[in-house]
C-alpha cells in the first residue's frame, strides 16, 4: 500500500506507524510507561500520546508448545488495546518493541504494526478558531492534573 502525499495549509504530514498491542488490564500502565522510557511518543507540542481503549475480552488457549501448558479450554483475559504512532525510525521501533517484550506478561503479546500516515498542525494557523480549548469556556474533560 502505498500512503497518499496530502497537503494543507492548516497541517503537515508525517509517514512512520500505528502500533497497536493488548495488555491485560493490570499491565497497561506498566507497559506504557517502558515504552515511554525508550519513546518520547511525541504528536507537535505534546508528548506522552497514546490511546487506550475500554476493556474488553481477550481469549486465547495454549497450544502447549511453548512455556505453558496445554490450557484445557479458552483462557479469557480483560485486557486495553493501546495504540500510538511512531516515527520512521527502525532503531526507534526495535527498541520500542524489546520494552513492550521485557514489560508485557505474556510470552507471545499481541502487538500489530502498520504503515501509517499522521498530521500534525502548523503552528501559529487556526488560533482564533472558537473551538479551541483555549478559546471556549473550561472543558469538563481537560483536567491537566490527571
Amino acid at each position: 500500500m502505498t500512503l497518499p502525499d496530502v497537503a494543507s495549509d492548516r497541517f503537515t504530514q508525517e509517514k512512520g506507524f500505528h502500533i497497536v498491542l493488548q495488555v491485560p488490564e493490570t499491565h497497561v500502565q506498566i507497559v506504557i510507561d517502558a515504552i515511554l522510557d525508550v519513546a518520547p511518543l511525541k504528536q507537535g507540542d505534546y508528548d506522552s500520546v497514546a490511546f487506550k481503549t475500554n476493556t474488553g475480552l481477550q481469549q486465547f488457549r495454549s497450544l502447549g508448545t511453548g512455556r505453558n501448558p496445554k490450557s484445557p479450554g479458552l483462557i479469557n483475559v480483560p485486557c486495553l488495546e493501546v495504540s500510538f504512532f511512531l516515527e520512521n525510525d527502525p532503531a526507534m521501533i526495535t527498541q520500542v518493541i524489546e520494552a513492550i517484550y521485557d514489560a508485557h506478561p505474556y510470552e507471545e503479546p499481541v502487538i500489530r504494526i502498520q504503515e501509517a500516515l499522521r498530521t500534525k498542525h502548523i503552528p501559529g494557523v487556526d488560533e482564533d478558531n472558537p473551538n479551541r480549548i483555549w478559546n471556549a469556556p473550561d472543558a469538563d474533560w481537560y483536567k491537566p492534573d490527571g
